[in-house]
């Protein structure tokens, strides 16, 4: 986990569509795992992040909530939390069809 102003991934950075993708098409998705250290179902659903990376690439940036009081005020009870392109998508869990789905 990060301290929530960097990433694990190197994210691109620049100009993006509302879809998360740079003009042109070409671009990578960002999605951020909100957890904490110690929390189990923040490694399930990091594990599972790391396999669909495998067939459907993108920035994995984590944000470790207890950097931040008003993220651990926020996102303590729902750890962890999926985010897609800045659009909170999962609590507690990876919806693996539904996420390659958006990705």
């Amino acid at each position: 986990m990060n301290d929530g102003r960097g990433s694990t991934a190197g994210a691109g950075t620049g100009t993006r569509t509302p879809s998360g993708r740079r003009p042109g098409g070409v671009g990578v998705r960002t999605v951020t795992l909100y957890g904490r250290d110690g929390c189990h179902l923040c490694d399930d659903a990091r594990a599972v992040l790391e396999r669909l990376r495998a067939s459907a690439p993108f920035a994995l940036e984590e944000v470790d909530i207890e950097s931040d009081p008003a993220l651990h005020a926020r996102y303590l009870e729902r750890i962890p939390v999926i985010v897609l392109d800045g659009e909170e998508l999962f609590d507690h869990f990876v919806d693996e069809e539904r996420l390659l789905a958006r990705l």
